[in-house]
């Protein structure tokens, strides 16, 4: 009998062990505080809700790209230009770099997703953290 009990005792260990390990290796985009979808125990409806938050934001940057292209002008405009795509090369490479982290399992679609939205948010609120003030005062 006391055979039996060390070894339910070393499963709920080990159990618990490779349950606090899995809770703290989720995904950095994907359980962030600021992010816009509640963590969800279905993958399907999580990702449905990132993949929605990330188009939004994907609208929201291109509408103020859009708007801060008209108050930047010239050698400004060429410069924003190059940054904004720079800025696409580098958002893509990050979150594919952080999917390939959970590429085997199910997680991984959520993850890119999740990564893609958050810093498209991210860059829409850099962005009008540098041209607010101009879009105000001159802009439309």
């Amino acid at each position: 009998m006391a055979l039996k009990s060390k070894h339910l005792w070393l499963w709920v260990m080990v159990l618990t062990v490779v349950f606090l390990r899995v809770e703290r290796s989720g995904a950095q985009h994907m359980n962030a505080k600021d992010s816009p979808c509640e963590p969800s125990t279905v993958t399907s409806d999580l990702y449905a809700c990132l993949d929605h938050a990330r188009q939004n934001q994907d609208a929201a940057l291109n509408a103020y790209y859009r708007r801060v292209q008209t108050v930047v002008k010239g050698d400004e405009l060429t410069k924003l230009r190059a940054a904004q795509r720079l800025w696409v090369q580098f958002r893509n490479a990050n979150c594919d770099a952080e999917h390939e982290m959970y590429s085997v399992g199910t997680a991984g679609p959520v993850v890119k997703v999740a990564c893609l939205e958050a810093m498209t948010r991210h860059r829409v609120a850099e962005l009008k953290d540098m041209y607010e003030w101009r879009i105000d005062k001159f802009g439309p």
